[in-house]
């Protein structure tokens, strides 16, 4: 399946291959974008916010209640944001959208 990742700049685009039940986090680091997932996938940061295309959105199983706490944290939350660690991917994602935030919070702090 297609997923395209929209660069933070709005201008690049990467378009990348996955399998379905592949996690969406786990795809975006493999085609190098610039999501952290400091805390591995276990929904205890905000760094693999990423904002879903609005004509994907719905497409996507709803957040958890969990989820939606930890994009309380993240900078720039869209309505359509999600983390991408959250997001298994399936055949009715196909041509899914996403988009890199502009800005973002390092929960690491400075190295």
């Amino acid at each position: 399946m297609r997923v395209t990742f929209v660069h933070a700049d709005g201008k690049g685009r990467t378009e990348a291959d996955a399998e379905p039940g592949s996690i969406l986090l786990d795809v975006a680091q493999a085609y190098m974008m610039p999501l952290e997932g400091t805390c591995e996938g276990q929904m205890a940061c905000s760094t693999c916010h990423i904002i879903v295309a609005k004509e994907d959105f719905d497409r996507l199983p709803p957040a958890s209640e969990m989820e939606e706490d930890m994009l309380d944290l993240a900078a720039g939350v869209r309505r359509t944001s999600r983390l991408a660690c959250q997001i298994l991917l399936t055949d009715d994602m196909e041509g899914l959208t996403v988009h890199i935030p502009g800005e973002s919070r390092n929960m690491q702090g400075p190295r």
